[in-house]
């Protein structure tokens, strides 16, 4: 099992080879006068230990306005491919171990109801590693819009860096802070921190929030969720 929730970065390292991993939550996401809902969901296949596939999105989005009420819609679709490269020997580097580079590519679709229609690339680089009981993701991100607003920039560039570890047999603890760039807009950022759980039959639950240090975006997210395996597929 490789969770990816519920933090911002995601890992070097992949799922089980030939197997399907889900991952399934609920986010809550509140700022002055609205809440907005939804479920994201990411379905991940890793076809060796060094290639694998992401498709993720949200099922359900429902915002709540104040004046207005509440409007259900559904959120766009990321296609990603992924490509790990071992660090070092075997993953030792100086005193860390387990470390990898990643590089990600993908396409979001714009199959939201209130998408725009164009979609947009994106890259994503990554370093992972251990040191200690400590393990540390790194993402360096871009997003590439096909079509922006005027006065905005094509290019959105994001980062994030988190550390986390074991407490106990089945219990984790992960913080990170993350935040975004975009010329023509405010930047961002936000501090998360989040705890998970292995059930007995392998499967992982999370909870945590997430609480931006700019008033630029969602002040306060509340999430959890669960990673499962699905299945074997080959």
């Amino acid at each position: 099992m490789t969770p990816y929730r519920p933090s911002v970065s995601t890992p070097a390292q992949l799922s089980a080879p030939g197997w399907l991993e889900g991952e399934f939550g609920g986010l809550r996401s509140s700022s002055d006068g609205s809440d907005r809902d939804s479920i994201p969901y990411s379905l991940k296949w890793a076809f060796t230990s060094d290639w694998g596939i992401r498709i993720s999105g949200e099922a359900v989005v429902r915002d709540t306005l104040v004046a207005s009420g509440s409007r259900y819609s559904f959120g766009d679709t990321a296609f990603v491919l992924k490509r790990r490269f071992v660090a070092g020997h075997q993953g030792t580097w100086g005193r860390l171990t387990n470390a990898a580079f990643g590089l990600e590519g993908g396409y979001i679709a714009p199959t939201g109801r209130d998408s725009s229609g164009s979609g947009a690339y994106t890259v994503n680089s990554i370093f992972s590693a251990d040191a200690g009981v400590w393990h540390s993701d790194t993402n360096v991100m871009g997003t590439r819009l096909t079509a922006a607003d005027p006065g905005l920039g094509r290019w959105q560039w994001g980062w994030a860096s988190a550390l986390s570890r074991s407490v106990t047999d089945r219990w984790g603890v992960v913080g990170e802070l993350s935040g975004t760039h975009q010329t023509g807009t405010s930047d961002t950022a936000q501090v998360l921190c989040a705890g998970s759980f292995v059930l007995r039959s392998g499967s992982v639950v999370d909870g945590g929030v997430a609480r931006s240090l700019q008033h630029a975006g969602p002040i306060t997210q509340v999430f959890a969720g669960i990673t499962v395996m699905l299945g074997r597929i080959r």
